[in-house]
Formats: C-alpha cells, structure tokens, sequence
C-alpha cells in the first residue's frame, strides 16, 4: 500500500464497447488441443493432421493458442482472404485458381532474398548494407575503367612491375576489378538458373503447349514448392478455409505433394500439413485414410447456448435492461457464431450512437438489434432493401395487399352473419318443440296400421311421446325404425327420404339451427360480433404491420423462399413486429431541414405505436401532420395540444381530421383525460374544441 501511494498506481483498463473478431489465443484452457497437436506434430509417421469442427466451433482459435507454443515456424495459408467468391452461392472456383491462391501464399510466406532462385520475381527491398554494396559496385567500376585505360600495360605486364607494396594501387585495382567480374559473371549465372522457356511469341501469334491450362498448377511448379522447403526452416504448414469450396480433389494434391516434399533427399525434416476442416467435407471413412491424426473442436457455443453469449455482450455495453428478455431468448436459437454475435453488438454501439437512440429512447432498442441481426445473418436481402428488391421489401410493398386480404375476409364473414340472420327469419315453425311435431307426424303416416309403439336403442317410446323424446334427432337421421303391433310382432320400416317430402331444400338438423338462431340472444350475440366485425374493419389500417401480415401469412411463403436457409429467422422478425415499414428509422441517419429533431422524434414513436406526451414540443407541425397516416387522426396519437391547435388553425382544409380527431375523443374520453387538462390550460382553441365535443354528444 506504502509503495502504490509513492507512485501511480496502475490503473484497470476501462471496458471497451467493442469486441475484435479475431480468433482468440485461450481458446484451450484444458490444454488437450495443444498436448493432441504436440503429439501429432513430433511423430513422424503423421504428415497430415486434420482439426474438424462445423463452422463458426473455434478452429481458428485452437490454431491459434497451438501456435503460441509451437517452437518451430509454421507457415499459416488461409483461402477465403485470397478467394471470397468462393463463398458465393451457385459460383464454383475452380482447382487452378485454389492451387494458384495456395501457391502464391507459400512464395509470399518468405522473404525474397531467401528464395533468389525462384523464377517468381518480386520486389526485394534493400537490405542494410545496401549502402556498401553499391560503394562496392561503384569501385569496381571504378578499377575496370582503370586497367582498361592501362590495357597496354596489362598485357605487357608493366603493370605489375615492381611486385611489391610500393605499386598496392595497381594490384589492388587488379584484384578488385577482378572480384568484380567474377561476382558479375557468378550473378548472371545464378539468374540464368532461374529462367525458362513460357512460350514463344511472333508479333500477334503465341506458341504455349495446350496443357498448361489444364495440368495442376501446384504439380507444374513442384520444384518452386520443394526450392522454397530447402530454402526456408518451416515444417508445419496450416491451412485453413479450404474446405469451402467443396473440392476434395484439391487435397488429393496437396497429399501427394507432402509426400513428394517429405521423400526429398535435400530437405533433412519432417514437413506437416495441418488442415482447418468441416466434419462433412469427406464422406464415409475416406477422411480416415486421408488423414494420419485427426482432432475433432468440440464447439463452444450452439443454437441452444448462444443466449448466454448474447447476453454476455447486452451486460458489456450496458443494453440488457432495455431489451425484452423474451426477444432475446427467441432470436438467439437463430445465432450460432461467435464472432456474428460480436460483430452484431459492434454495429450496435455504432448505430445507436449515430441514430441518438441511446440518449432519448426515441428508436425502439429491440427494433435496432433485430435490423442488425437481419443485416448480418441475411447481409444480401439487406443490401436489396436499399435498391427495394429483395424479400422484405417485397413484404412491405405488399401491405395493402395484406390489407385488403383481411378486409375481404372480415367482410365475408360479415356477409355470412346477415345471410344466417336472414335464413332464420324466413322459417315459418315458431320453435324446436312445433319442428320436432311436424316429423314425428310424418313418421307416424309412415308407420303400418294396428302399430302401438316404438322399439329403439332408448327403449319403448309411445306414438304420442315421440315428439318430445330427447332422442329424436338421433332416432329421425337412424334411417330406420322399429314398430310393435297390437298383436304382438315387431316390423321394421324405412325413414330414409322423410325429410325431404317435408322440406326439399333444408334438412331436419339444419332447420333446427335455424329455429335455434332466431332467438333473441342469438341475434344480440350475432349483432354484437358484427359491430365488432366493422370496427375491426374501419381500423384495419391502423393495427400493427406485423397482425396483417400474420393473417396473410400464407400469401407470402413464396418470398421467403428467395431467403434461404435464413427464412425462419426473417419470418420470426416480421411476424413479431421487429422488423416493419419503420426499418428506414433504423438503417440511415436523420438529417433535419423541414422537419425538426423533435418532429421527427415524434413520428418514430407513434410508428412504433407510443403516444407521446400531450405538451411534446413540435417544431413544424404542419410537416407532422403531412407525414402522419390519415388513420392516425382517429387514434390517440392526434392528441397533442399542437396538432390540435393547427388543425382548428386551418379547420377548413383539415375538416375531415378534425372529425376524426373530435370522434376519437368523444368515445375515448377517459384516455383523454391528461390532454384535456393539458389542453384547457395551455391550448389555443378551447371553446371551438368544447363545442365540437357538445355537438358530437
């Protein structure tokens, strides 16, 4: 304590908002990775290691925390920055531009002036004794220019006379320009050794053998791969990404080429090969023969654990009490990548700052993590939505669509509820007790004479107390039925056609749902749902985007099909209003010129079905009520003294709001009370608003 007061203490690192999406070096904590590859890479009998795991499992990090410890160099290969069109769906990269990508990285991997031999030529920067070597150069010259000029005397041997210290300068000259020559002659030899014949060239006419551009290109530059080996002091090499393309006979070469490397007499180590691969790249056991040592990466996170990383990052940049908890726990079955989920959270921080979400709660926090979830799972939908192309622009183009779907349903539902009310009231039979009476007659004149009573399931029933049994609708639809005569013995006789001799359009059950419907507390309960029926109707422009589409869901199940593997997410964000015709608040910045900040704050909440407060400041009313829905004139979004104040302002050209306006109030006046207060001590129009209120009442 004595020694931190006499100096600065060190200080903890405050949190960052913001994560890297490399692969992290304590990805092996137990250690087994490291002791697995250990073993792997100090036997000689294993020269291909393969690290399986599906994607996203932490592979990369494995290799990672290995190396850290690995005492040799290895030489680290990785695809996709070389190649990303391989991850294009439908694009299939060839084997020769994977080869050419894995060959140009084992050449880059050294430094030029390692590999002078290399018929690859690149540009090789000075080194520090560059200085001194074109002084030496310079000298050199120096020295030929000077025996040529003393030619004669050279050939003569004049030069050399006397041969002792007192004549240094011209045997040194002698010796250095000598010296010269041979490095010049020994350099052009050693460039020489690096060429070769590509082709032949007359003017407009190229000679090149059909095969080279078709052979292997890591086979046609085999001896580059072993010369780079001999020349360098790396024994592993790693190789990631390569399993993206889908082309096991990219790693048929690469095998042969370990071997071929392994088996040369001027490379005195072992040469490994570590691959960074799915569990699915080879079928059956032919990844068995393949490789000689395999370690499986176990992953670290899963659809069924991803919320505890989601929530790892809402808890760093302080947004887990202002997120649904039920929102987060859904979207994260949908989230298996830990370096997606990070990368999400990133763009969060950075959005919410530029989108001022985070300071005045205008945007709603869930709706911007899900357009940011959207944006990263389904990257090229989102990129469609700025060109309005693409499945979710093609969902919202469709909402009045969606819209009058629903209304014809509501209205055939409403056709259905008059026609059965008026069915009902065309039946003549005053009740069930008149209609059970008007079939049992017709059964008796159907019954042979000298009958006393029926035999049936429910026992003996006398002619007279047919009628009335609780069981007549089941005894009239049996088909047939039993008689006793006076006399003792039973006759069957069939019922079948009955009720179409009393009533050739409607069956028994059928006019006894009618009889049931003209009671009065049938009418009232279907008079009752009809209201309901054409208030659902007149404000179904003003339910939430998500309700409509639901009810059309199936109308849209061909757009998701463009989606993809990725179309259940994009169904649980629309379907569950995280994702609607509000995105744009979401993906752009806001740029105030007709419409002030707090205009446009105002608009973001009702859009996302909050009612501001009565007194909220508007800027420039008149903009807000030429952006605002006609619909939302009858709702309670209208109620803010400013808007009320304007439409009374200019009550001619905004009549039919202010009907709508006043209509809201007058049925809703308990949800109004905060902004009649507000308005009675602060509003402009007073009097008019009272007396359009009296006039409605």
């Amino acid at each position: 304590m004595l020694k931190c007061l006499s100096r600065k203490c060190p200080q903890k690192p405050p949190v960052s908002r913001f994560v890297d999406l490399a692969p992290t070096s304590n990805a092996d904590q137990t250690g087994i990775y490291y002791e697995a590859l250990e073993f792997a890479t100090n036997n000689d009998e294993v020269l291909n290691i393969a690290l399986t795991g599906p994607y996203g499992s932490g592979k990369s990090s494995v290799i990672k925390s290995f190396l850290l410890r690995y005492p040799r160099d290895a030489l680290e290969l990785s695809l996709a920055s070389f190649l990303p069109e391989g991850e294009v769906p439908g694009v299939r990269v060839s084997k020769q531009e994977i080869e050419r990508s894995i060959l140009q990285q084992i050449l880059y991997g050294a430094d030029a002036h390692k590999l002078p031999l290399s018929r690859f030529k690149r540009i090789q920067t000075p080194r520090g004794w560059s200085a001194a070597s074109s002084l030496a150069v310079c000298l050199g010259m120096f020295c030929l220019w000077y025996l040529f000029a003393n030619q004669s005397d050279v050939i003569s041997g004049k030069f050399f006379k006397p041969f002792d210290l007192s004549n240094w300068f011209n045997i040194l000259s002698f010796t250095v320009g000598s010296i010269f020559v041979w490095r010049l002659v020994h350099s052009i030899y050693l460039k020489s050794l690096g060429l070769s014949l590509k082709s032949i060239s007359l003017k407009d006419i190229q000679i090149a053998p059909k095969a080279a551009d078709e052979e292997s290109i890591l086979n046609r530059h085999l001896d580059e791969i072993i010369y780079f080996f001999q020349s360098t002091k790396y024994d592993l090499v790693v190789i990631e990404d390569l399993d993206r393309f889908d082309n096991p006979d990219i790693f048929v070469t690469l095998r042969e080429i370990n071997a071929l490397v392994n088996e040369n007499a001027d490379i005195h180590r072992r040469i490994r090969f570590l691959y960074a691969l799915r569990d699915d790249i080879f079928v059956n056991t032919d990844r068995t023969k393949f490789f000689e040592f395999i370690v499986p990466v176990i992953p670290v996170i899963n659809h069924s654990n991803s919320i505890d990383k989601v929530l790892e990052h809402t808890r760093r940049i302080d947004l887990d009490a202002r997120l649904d908890r039920r929102f987060i726990r859904d979207v994260s079955r949908y989230l298996a990548d830990l370096r997606l989920i990070g990368n999400i959270f990133n763009e969060y921080v950075i959005y919410a700052s530029n989108l001022r979400a985070d300071g005045d709660g205008a945007l709603d926090p869930n709706k911007l993590l899900a357009v940011l979830i959207y944006k990263n799972v389904i990257p090229k939908d989102f990129a469609a939505l700025h060109r309005q192309e693409g499945a979710l622009s093609s969902v919202l183009m469709r909402y009045d669509e969606f819209v009058e779907k629903t209304a014809d349903k509501i209205r055939s539902e409403l056709a259905a509820i008059q026609a059965d009310l008026v069915r009902s009231d065309e039946q003549s039979v005053r009740d069930l007790a008149e209609l059970c009476s008007i079939y049992a007659m017709a059964i008796l004149e159907r019954a042979p004479a000298n009958s006393t009573y029926f035999e049936t399931q429910y026992g003996q029933i006398p002619f007279g107390q047919l009628a009335k049994h609780a069981e007549f609708e089941a005894i009239l639809s049996s088909g047939s039925i039993r008689v006793r005569h006076a006399n003792g013995y039973v006759t069957d006789f069939d019922l079948r056609g009955l009720e179409a001799t009393i009533d050739p359009s409607r069956s028994f059950a059928e006019r006894k749902t009618l009889i049931e419907h003209k009671s009065s507390d049938h009418k009232e309960a279907m008079d009752k749902k009809s209201q309901e029926l054409k208030a659902q109707l007149t404000t179904l422009r003003t339910r939430k985007f998500n309700e409509i589409v639901r009810e059309s869901s199936a109308l849209i199940e061909e757009v998701f099909a463009e989606v993809g593997e990725s179309r259940d997410l994009l169904k649980y964000l629309i379907l569950e209003g995280y994702l609607d015709d509000t995105y744009y608040q979401y993906t752009s910045l806001f740029h105030s010129g007709r419409l002030s900040l707090n205009d446009n704050k105002f608009l973001i909440q009702i859009r996302s079905f909050n009612n501001p407060e009565p007194d909220f400041q508007l800027g420039n009313t008149s903009e807000v009520i030429a952006s605002m829905r006609e619909e939302d004139f009858g709702r309670s979004y209208v109620l803010n003294r400013f808007i009320v104040d304007y439409l009374f302002e200019h009550a001619q050209k905004h009549s039919a709001h202010i009907t709508s306006a006043v209509e809201f109030m007058a049925t809703h006046v308990d949800d109004c009370e905060d902004f009649f207060q507000s308005y009675y001590a602060r509003g402009a129009h007073v009097e008019r608003l009272v007396s359009e209120l009296v006039g409605r009442w």
